[in-house]
């Protein structure tokens, strides 16, 4: 089961990097995705990447805080947010999916989420 880590206490304008994997097992879907969700609201698309190619796509809302990549050889995904800020407080998880759909419907296999709290 895919695992998000890396979460905890971040100082606002500081920065975030989240890793996604399944224990190291190889990563077989077509997209990993990332989604968060804060306190009483929805889950919220942050982004995703195609698994082969690498190719990430943002939630416009973040674009320009953020880098999503992978790294194959260790079956790992990565989330890096910079400037963070208190609004960025959420559960944050990883997915896999057939498509790097911009739907947590579009996601079947889910993981175990991290939290990260942004103080100001």
């Amino acid at each position: 089961q895919l695992q998000a880590s890396g979460g905890g206490l971040v100082q606002a304008g500081g920065s975030l990097r989240l890793s996604c994997s399944d224990s190291g097992r190889p990563f077989r879907s077509y997209a990993m995705g990332w989604f968060r969700q804060a306190p009483g609201k929805e889950r919220e698309f942050v982004g995703t990447i195609t698994w082969a190619g690498g190719v990430p796509y943002y939630a416009d809302s973040m674009k320009g805080r953020l880098t999503i990549s992978r790294d194959k050889n260790q079956n790992t995904g990565y989330l890096q947010m910079n400037r963070v800020k208190p609004d960025d407080t959420a559960v944050y998880y990883c997915a896999a999916g057939p498509s790097n759909s911009y739907s947590s419907s579009g996601y079947s296999d889910w993981g175990q989420g991290t939290l990260v709290t942004v103080s100001s």
